[in-house]
């Protein structure tokens, strides 16, 4: 069965076979040895305290370093110091619902060379990336407001300076309660696997008897559904939360696979018929792209004990959101599974959320990865775009795209992974839809908005994302996902 999605098939074969696609024991399709994975990588977030640095409303006269005056912006940041290792930073504070209104400034010690940084601007308006105001992961109590993060390279030293912005009223000039410098260490790479580096995998007694082996279709938007750890079985170096992550990916790949193949775009069809839990209609649509690879979150060394166990899913896909991380162009596309890793533990350990924010990500280099877990086919509600999360797809582009182009092999990827992504739920790339929003900024909560159904973040709220650059790019990339698609 496994082989019938990965193969090269025809659509007739795919339409035939479509019925017993809907497997409800994913650990029959056991993997070899070879294709097992060791227990995921050590990475670690150090939490440094953001200390006073300049006047401050609430203090008094005479302190040293402080003013008088409480008409000058509070400071705050960390004095230049020697830190472990870590490679992407990142502002946080108490209160999700707080915006930062100021500036953010970090230089950093290369590992390396022992050469310290220019001064470097964190992003600070991040808010609008994150889960919808009343879903069930905002409501956690685990939520914090952050800036984007900062890809900084291998550092061993870091000092931090956020200044609020002067104005007239007080609030303006007050920063957010509680600040924090997270300190991200990606952790290195998993090595090629034999099945014997791996620590034990969870005891599948501990599993909850009742827990389902695969979230329904139509699951409720923003309720995580079971893990399947009742119907799991332990594989050597793998935990169970790697299995339940990779098993949402059956059939199209086997177990604790690290990439998902492309498929020309007749046998994308056999996408299709997945997607669509077995049924014949999707299978008899022609509008669906070829399949690009992707890599798995196996495959960029995701640590599946950090995000909450089980998926949330929404009822379809009607658009996708094209995004930026912010977080920055000063990488390789050798470093842009490290650099997941640490956009992973920040949006996780740090932001609170239950997982990574976006579905999709796309490197430099036009590698498309999967992001938050739940199955590549399916409609898994992600936290990207703030009040339109439910019934859309988020994909970002690793690297910051308000001044600079983003690289045509990363447009390129985008309008690849539309097409057939899109095109597994019957979606014309070129086409307008209407979203409910969930409450945001831009559009009150109830709005039924009218959007393209390849959208920038900024048309569901008011932002710069996904940088001007990026987001000039995106008529053509309609133009070209819907010819991917077959569509005249």
């Amino acid at each position: 069965m496994r082989g019938f999605l990965a193969s090269s098939i025809g659509v007739a074969t795919a339409a035939a076979l479509a019925l017993p696609l809907a497997l409800s024991t994913p650990a029959l399709a056991m993997p070899s040895p070879s294709a097992v994975a060791p227990s995921a990588p050590a990475g670690s977030t150090q939490s440094l305290p953001l200390v006073p640095l300049g006047p401050s409303a609430e203090r008094s006269p005479g302190v040293p370093g402080m003013s008088a005056s409480p008409r000058l912006p509070e400071t705050r940041g960390l004095a230049a110091r020697e830190v472990k290792t870590f490679s992407l930073v990142g502002v946080v504070w108490d209160d999700a619902s707080t915006e930062l209104f100021g500036r953010v400034q970090v230089r950093t010690r290369a590992k390396r060379t022992a050469v310290w940084s220019d001064w470097q601007d964190v992003e600070t308006h991040n808010s609008e990336h994150a889960a919808d105001p009343d879903s069930a992961e905002r409501g956690t109590g685990r939520v914090r407001g952050s800036t984007a993060p900062l890809w900084v390279g291998e550092s061993d030293g870091v000092e931090v300076r956020v200044q609020a912005e002067p104005g007239a009223t007080r609030s303006v000039r007050r920063l957010p309660q509680g600040m924090r410098i997270e300190l991200v260490d990606p952790g290195e790479s998993v090595p090629a696997a034999d099945g014997k580096n791996g620590g034990p995998a969870d005891d599948p007694a501990d599993a909850p008897a009742d827990a389902p082996a695969d979230a329904p279709a139509d699951a409720p938007a923003g309720v995580p559904e079971g893990d399947g750890k009742g119907e799991l079985a332990a594989v050597p170096g793998m935990t169970m939360e790697m299995a339940e992550a990779s098993s949402a990916n059956l059939p199209l790949v086997e177990l604790g696979a690290d990439e998902i193949p492309e498929l020309n775009k007749a046998d994308s069809t056999a996408d299709a018929v997945f997607a669509a839990d077995g049924t014949l209609a999707a299978a008899a649509a022609p509008y669906v792209g070829p399949r690009p690879r992707i890599v798995t979150r196996k495959g960029w060394g995701a640590d599946e004990s950090l995000r909450e166990k089980g998926f949330g899913y929404t009822k379809t896909v009607k658009a996708a959101f094209v995004h930026h991380t912010a977080s920055g162009n000063n990488y390789s596309c050798k470093d842009a599974p490290a650099v997941l890793r640490s956009l992973y533990r920040y949006h996780v350990l740090s932001s609170g959320w239950r997982d990574i924010g976006y579905n999709f990500a796309v490197d430099k280099c036009g590698t498309v990865y999967e992001g938050r877990a739940g199955g590549v086919t399916r409609p898994v509600l992600g936290a990207h775009t703030m009040g339109f999360n439910t019934d859309s797809m988020g994909i970002a582009v690793i690297g910051s795209h308000t001044a600079t182009p983003p690289p045509a092999a990363a447009v390129t990827a985008i309008a690849r992974l539309t097409a057939w992504k899109l095109g597994l739920f019957g979606v014309d790339p070129r086409a307008k839809t209407t979203l409910k929003s969930g409450g945001a900024n831009r559009f009150p909560k109830g709005a039924k908005v009218k959007l393209n159904v390849i959208s920038g973040h900024r048309d569901g709220f008011a932002t710069e994302c996904p940088g001007k650059r990026l987001y000039d790019k995106l008529p053509p990339t309609r133009t070209s996902s819907a010819k991917l698609q077959g569509r005249p």
